[in-house]
């Protein structure tokens, strides 16, 4: 399919096109570009075809999805007769970084991120990211943490509620903003950098060749990059004289994991503020973000119009996504609107999946397992 540049597609009449976003639900919900229309082509190409016939007539199609591979390799013979298809160049983020270019307020917006954090968002946000810290005992005197920047909305604001929260000075404790290149393409990587420019965050990267090495795995590829990134994280934090690495999993992170452990891996357990590392000695993992609800971070990102990345992984193209823990969005936005129909019904069922695990009662259960050593109701029955 024919390419199109943003800087000819912005030249276009309003009324003159169509623009439709190929990507999943999961990328979608991270943003879209303004007047896009969704059609989803995991389908049956005829089911694609007759969406596509619903378009206004007359209007030349303009399809895109995350970075402008998959909807170039399109052939237009699969599309109704009658129209002009072209491919976005770039897609969303070549979207995103075209906006980006174009702004030379940069101190301002770093500005108007910060007092939203301090003013309009700070209930929602810095309240229990500093409640998060203070039950948990995330951050102490003397901590040298690693935040880690994946890119995306939840690790951008963590970092900057820890510039927030290092502000109020109640403890002393040093901050090195964490960024790993894992093989990121030259678009996803130059995004993470600008919107951290933007945002006033001083980011040190590092690479590794994670994509490489999981490229050619069938098998659970996501899981493997998770654990080998989380591996890479600990080990140049260490290197840096961090005692800790922050990652960005928020209140919503926790109850979908919760309810998935069950639904798909016949287990309760959930996912922990803080964890010490089994494979690298005094060092530790904290969360938090883990009282902070998903909506109100995208509500805070879209009020500062900012754009992230979700996942910038190049070999899934195909616009499936992975999450920290390896599980695929397809799961994971399943679980999602599993609780949000159940919450129609019922509307403490968010904060009922999240205090289950702080209120298990072991006279009650048939078996569990601490410290890899299984327990059965009957060893002391």
């Amino acid at each position: 399919m024919q390419e199109i540049s943003f800087e000819d597609f912005s030249k276009l009449k309003k009324n003159s096109y169509v623009l439709i976003d190929i990507r999943d639900e999961g990328l979608r919900n991270y943003g879209m570009i303004p007047g896009a229309v969704a059609i989803d082509f995991d389908r049956d190409s005829e089911e694609i075809r007759a969406d596509i016939e619903k378009l206004p007539e007359g209007k030349t199609c303009i399809l895109y999805c995350e970075i402008g591979r998959r909807t170039k390799e399109f052939d237009e013979g699969q599309f109704p007769e009658g129209r002009e298809y072209y491919s976005l160049e770039g897609g969303y983020i070549g979207y995103v970084r075209a906006l980006l270019a174009n702004e030379n307020d940069a101190e301002e917006k770093q500005k108007k991120a910060e007092k939203s954090i301090q003013k309009k968002f700070h209930k929602q946000l810095f309240t229990p990211f500093a409640k998060a810290c203070k039950n948990y005992k995330l951050i102490e005197e003397g901590d040298h943490i690693a935040v880690c920047i994946s890119g995306g909305k939840d690790s951008m604001l963590m970092a900057k509620l820890f510039q927030e929260i290092q502000r109020h000075r109640q403890c002393n404790f040093e901050l090195t903003f964490l960024v790993m290149d894992p093989g990121y393409n030259k678009d996803n990587r130059a995004l993470i950098e600008s919107n951290a420019k933007a945002l006033g965050i001083p980011i040190t990267i590092f690479e590794s060749d994670i994509f490489d090495t999981v490229d050619t795995i069938e098998k659970s590829p996501c899981y493997l990059c998770a654990r080998m990134r989380r591996g890479y994280l600990y080990s140049k934090a260490k290197e840096l004289g961090c005692n800790k690495i922050a990652l960005g999993h928020h209140y919503d992170d926790v109850i979908e994991t919760i309810l998935m452990g069950m639904l798909y891996g016949a287990q309760v357990q959930t996912m922990m503020p803080k964890l010490h590392s089994t494979n690298f000695e005094g060092m530790e993992l904290i969360r938090p973000l883990y009282l902070v609800r998903e909506s109100d971070i995208c509500a805070w990102r879209d009020y500062n119009d900012l754009h992230f990345l979700q996942c910038a992984c190049h070999f899934t193209e195909t616009c499936t996504t992975c999450h920290e823990d390896g599980t695929t969005s397809s799961k994971r936005l399943e679980t999602k609107k599993l609780i949000a129909e159940l919450k129609k019904e019922n509307p403490f069922v968010e904060s009922n999946i999240f205090k289950s695990v702080e209120n298990v009662n072991l006279s009650t259960v048939i078996a569990y397992k601490k410290d890899g050593v299984r327990h059965h109701f009957l060893d002391e029955y």
